[in-house]
C-alpha cells in the first residue's frame, strides 16, 4: 500500500496502458482520477478507489474542467500519468497537415496543457509526473512520421520539465514502450487481420521474442512514481523487449 493517501491522475484510462496503470495504482493504495473518452470503458473501470471522468483532453476547456473537478473531488493531485495518445499511418510524402496537427494536438499539446493545469497542486504536494512516450521517440520508423515526431517531442518535454521543476522537488520521467498489445492500432483504423500479422511480425522485431503487456508498462510507471525512484528525474526509460537496440537487417 505504498501510495495510500496519494491522488493519481491517469489519462487514456479507457484501455491498454492507462487502464492497467489506474488499476495498479489502486492496488497500491492510491485514489485515482481516471480520464478517457469512452463512457462504456470508464464504467467498467470505475471502483470505490477509481473515480472516472469522461473528457476529451485535446479540448482546452474540457481539460480545464477536468482538473477543476479532480481538485474539487480529491482536494489535490500527487501524481500525473499522461497515457492518452493516438497513432496514424503516413510518411513525409503523404501525411496531410491536418493529420499532423491532430497528432500533435492530442499527443503533445494536450499533455503540455494538462501538466500546466495540475502543476500548482503537484508542486505543493511535491509530487511527480510520468509521461507515456514510445520507442519511436528515440528511434525512427518508416510510415508513422507524425507519431514519431510527437513522441520525440514528449521525450524532450519530459527532460525540459524535469530540469525546470527539480528545484521545486517535482520529478518528471517517461516510459518508452515497444509494441504492446492494446487498442492503439485498432483504434487508428487498422484491420483485425492486419493487426494480427503486425503482432506476429513484432515477435521477430523485438529481441525477447514477444510483444509487451499493459501490466508490464504499468509496473514501470508505478515504480517511477514511487519513493523508490526518488533520485530519478528527466529519464526516458526503454521498456521494449530490446526493440530500441536493433537495426534494420
Amino acid at each position: 500500500m505504498e501510495f495510500k493517501g496519494k491522488i493519481a491522475v491517469v489519462t487514456g484510462a479507457t484501455s491498454g496502458i492507462g487502464a492497467a496503470t489506474a488499476r495498479r495504482f489502486a492496488a497500491e493504495g492510491a485514489e485515482i482520477a481516471a480520464a478517457g473518452r469512452n463512457a462504456v470503458a470508464l464504467a467498467a473501470l470505475k471502483t470505490n478507489t477509481i473515480r472516472t471522468y469522461q473528457a476529451d483532453l485535446a479540448d482546452e476547456q474540457a481539460s480545464a474542467q477536468f482538473v477543476s473537478a479532480v481538485l474539487r473531488d480529491f482536494g489535490g493531485i500527487d501524481i500525473l500519468v499522461n497515457a492518452a495518445g493516438i497513432i496514424s499511418l503516413g510518411s513525409i510524402e503523404n501525411t496531410p497537415l491536418a493529420e499532423y496537427d491532430r497528432m500533435m494536438n492530442i499527443n503533445v499539446r494536450s499533455v503540455l496543457q494538462l501538466t500546466q493545469l495540475v502543476l500548482p497542486s503537484v508542486i505543493e504536494r511535491r509530487g511527480n509526473i510520468v509521461n507515456v512516450s514510445s520507442v519511436t521517440g528515440t528511434r525512427a520508423f518508416p510510415g508513422v512520421l507524425a507519431y514519431c515526431i510527437s513522441k520525440a517531442a514528449i521525450d524532450q518535454l519530459t527532460r525540459c520539465t524535469a530540469l525546470e521543476l527539480a528545484p521545486k522537488g517535482v520529478r518528471v520521467n517517461a516510459v518508452n514502450p515497444g509494441v504492446v498489445r492494446t487498442g492503439l492500432h485498432l483504434n487508428s483504423g487498422m484491420a483485425e487481420d492486419t493487426y494480427g500479422a503486425f503482432l506476429e511480425r513484432s515477435k521477430l522485431t523485438h529481441p525477447l521474442g514477444r510483444v509487451g503487456t499493459p501490466e508490464e508498462i504499468a509496473d514501470l510507471i508505478v515504480f517511477l512514481a514511487s519513493e523508490r525512484a526518488g533520485w530519478i528525474t528527466g529519464g526516458t526509460f526503454a521498456i521494449d523487449g530490446g526493440r530500441a537496440q536493433t537495426c534494420a537487417r
